[in-house]
């Protein structure tokens, strides 16, 4: 089937569902659809959305074949990101049909906005004129059109005397086009000023843009090096030629301090594509993207299945952030798919980072991606002063978490009127709670997993499934009251133990399960930055590239902790987190400080971030990758088999086991059970399947899912390509 074809018999029409490949339907007479259309089609008992997808038609006799119910007048999906969907379902070994669903998340904005009724100026003047009258006449000309609300509140009138007007003739009806979601970006509205340094990356990065050819730019920069700012520039370049932008960022929190950053240079908001926004929204900025309306869009990772019209540009930044790995359905990592999709559409594509991937490093170390370092902080601002505090030395007192050397450099920064933030990767206020009469232990009714108790909301939270119950007063094993004890701390407790000691400092709490959600966290994030606090205690979020103009000191209350378990990325991961964590101290000039409590001062990781020597680390740990063939010097692909019995799941994964293909470039290890055996009442084993680097992983695990044993009862497969998670 061609992509011009102008006419069509019957279609291959690809539905948001678990199909493996596009079902052929038939094409009324007189309906015009091409590859890309975005139609409506039977299947089962009701209608769904499609997209008629390329490739022959499968041969059916002409009567079996159910028509096309509607195409509807929305412009056709590209071919790149048909290609684009084509290659996830392929690398991840997703059925097409669930990639699809993704694109297709809008069903409202599938049909064009419906145009508005406005009044327009006419040569005609009222018979009696009022002040008032003449207020709404003065601001109404010019020719422009005016919807009956607007115009009245620019006039500072009420609507009737709009009516009046109209009713005498002074104003005619006529259609006005929907309102754009934002205003169109200018790249020349206020270009920042740039240091040498700045400019040098900057016009590396522009000259990509410029050139509109397929290439991967690793920017490195440390933290407050103004790495935005540059690739700004890049983003100026894209606009300049004409194409649109797509900005991915790791969290939604991020998304309200950017957009006034891109305000400030591009003088309007990029749109805005994540999971928080209204559904209207998501549909009007869905459809403006389709139209090419919407020039830039800063999103979530799954904005990267909006159907552009002109994509030019992808920047991913804070590219080693792990909420760029999806782990629902279709299991991708949005900035290895950013790199395809620029591939495909054969545009650049920018990796910011002040702490990169080894991925990626390694990618930018062979010549595969450039690499521009930015390597000072902006105006010379200095880089915090880092030391550990070896807790064996220096303990806490007892039933406290903070060493005393952390608690006087508080109450010194404190004393000059600047902030500190405590980092603690622990939501909640303990993550274990026991009686101390029977030892009973209160875990998750339906996973393997321990409740944490959140006493700011009195409840005991399991942090895989959701489930939640009152903490009660007894222990439901013994009955004794008034012996529950918390194990450990969570922000929540290390909060409690800063007021204890801090009075009267003004102390927040950041967690991703504030009350009050996104809307709560932005506000706490500005107040922060405006200096309305003088400590903060939180988890990961707030090692998210933001900017605290007074934050002097940083205290990592437990460093270890995201060494403690059998990941391989584990001490890429920490070293990532603590140098984005104390990277928030000091990015105005002043003299700052990080502290990392440790019991294992001489590890690696932290021997690396205190010396600042990251260049060692990365070559410490990129080597150790390699001896291993860990990626991306060897593949890795994770299969978790679950079922509502242990005796299923274990059954089905042996099966996939004793299936295996003949290979000698790649192994297979286990099935066992999954680190966490039990999630929302489904037990668990994971099979691990480990290549060299240019082993045919999918292929293998094609062949073992087709030769092992079909699926029976409650058993699901889910495959993991390059996991991220090993839980």
């Amino acid at each position: 089937m061609k992509e011009d074809s102008p006419f069509m018999t019957a279609a291959p029409v690809l539905v948001p569902m678990p199909a493996e490949r596009a079902y052929t339907y038939a094409v009324p007479e007189g309906m015009l659809v091409v590859p890309g259309s975005i139609v409506r089609v039977p299947l089962g008992p009701r209608l769904v959305a499609g997209v008629v997808w390329d490739g022959a038609v499968e041969r059916v006799e002409a009567k079996k074949l159910r028509p096309i119910d509607h195409v509807f007048d929305c412009p056709p999906i590209d071919h790149d990101m048909r290609r684009f969907v084509d290659w996830i379902a392929q690398y991840t070994l997703t059925p097409p049909g669930l990639v699809a669903r993704m694109l297709l998340r809008a069903p409202e904005a599938f049909d064009p906005e419906p145009w508005i009724e406005g009044l327009q100026r006419t040569a005609i003047a009222p018979d009696r004129m009022t002040a008032a009258r003449a207020r709404v006449l003065e601001t109404a000309d010019g020719g422009l059109a005016w919807t009956r609300s607007g115009l009245a509140h620019a006039a500072g009138v009420s609507s009737t005397v709009i009516d009046g007007l109209k009713a005498q003739g002074a104003f005619e009806t006529v259609m006005i086009p929907p309102r754009p979601v934002v205003a169109p970006p200018d790249p020349t509205y206020a270009r920042s000023e740039l240091t040498p340094d700045q400019a040098a990356a900057a016009e590396t990065l522009h000259a990509s843009a410029s050139a509109g050819a397929f290439g991967v730019t690793l920017l490195d920069g440390v933290t407050g090096s103004g790495k935005t700012e540059v690739y700004f520039e890049a983003v100026a370049a894209a606009l300049d030629k004409g194409r649109q932008v797509l900005i991915l960022l790791p969290e939604i929190a991020l998304t309200h301090a950017f957009l006034e950053r891109f305000q400030s240079r591009f003088g309007a908001k990029p749109a805005e594509w994540h999971s928080d926004l209204a559904p209207k929204t998501r549909e009007r900025v869905w459809r403006q993207v389709a139209e090419g309306t919407v020039r830039v869009v800063a999103g979530a990772r799954s904005a990267l299945f909006l159907p552009f019209k002109e994509l030019g540009l992808i920047v991913v930044d804070e590219e080693h952030d792990p909420a760029y790995k999806q782990e629902d359905r279709v299991f991708y990592n949005a900035r290895d798919m950013a790199v395809v999709r620029g591939h495909i559409g054969a545009f650049p594509v920018v990796l910011a980072s002040a702490t990169p991937s080894v991925e990626s490093q390694v990618n930018a170390n062979q010549g595969r991606y450039g690499r521009v370092d930015l390597p000072t902080r902006f105006a010379e601002a200095a880089l915090p002063t880092l030391r550990s505090i070896d807790m064996r030395r220096a303990p806490p007192p007892r039933g406290g978490f903070l060493s005393p050397l952390l608690v006087a450099e508080m109450g010194k920064t404190l004393e000059k009127g600047e902030q500190s933030l405590l980092f603690l990767n622990r939501r909640g206020y303990a993550p274990l709670t026991l009686c101390r009469v029977c030892g009973h232990r209160f875990g998750c009714p339906v996973c393997s997993s321990w409740l944490v108790e959140h006493r700011f909301r009195g409840q005991l939270v399991c942090h895989h499934c959701g489930h939640n119950e009152k903490r009660p007063d007894a222990c439901p094993e013994c009955g004794t009251f008034d012996h529950l004890v918390a194990c450990g701390p969570g922000v929540e407790r290390i909060a409690e133990e800063v007021v204890a000691t801090f009075p009267e400092a003004r102390t927040i709490v950041l967690s991703s399960d504030l009350v009050g959600g996104v809307r709560r966290l932005r506000l706490e994030l500005e107040a922060i930055a405006n200096g309305d606090a003088d400590i903060v205690i939180g988890t990961q979020l707030v090692a998210k590239g933001h900017n605290f103009p007074n934050m002097t000191l940083v205290g990592v209350v437990d460093a270890d902790l995201g060494l403690a378990n059998g990941d391989p990325r584990a001490a890429e991961r920490t070293f990532q987190l603590l140098s984005q964590v104390t990277g928030r101290a000091g990015r105005t000039g002043k003299k700052s400080l990080g502290l990392l409590q440790t019991y294992q001062p001489d590890h690696p990781v932290m021997k690396a971030i205190v010396s600042g020597d990251a260049a060692a680390f990365y070559e410490r740990e990129i080597a150790e990758r390699e001896r291993a063939a860990l990626p991306p010097f060897g593949r890795l692909a994770g299969i978790i088999v679950s079922a509502e019995t242990r005796q299923e799941a274990e059954a089905h994964a042996r099966g996939l086991r004793r299936a295996v293909p003949e290979a000698s470039d790649i192994f297979v290890l286990g099935p066992a059970e999954a680190p966490l055996a039990l999630v929302g009442g489904r037990h668990r084993f994971r099979l691990l399947i480990h290549g060299e680097k240019r082993s045919d992983i999918q292929g293998f695990v094609r062949r073992m899912l087709a030769d092992g044993p079909k699926l029976r009862g409650s058993v699901r497969v889910s495959v993991d390509i390059d996991p991220q998670s090993f839980l």
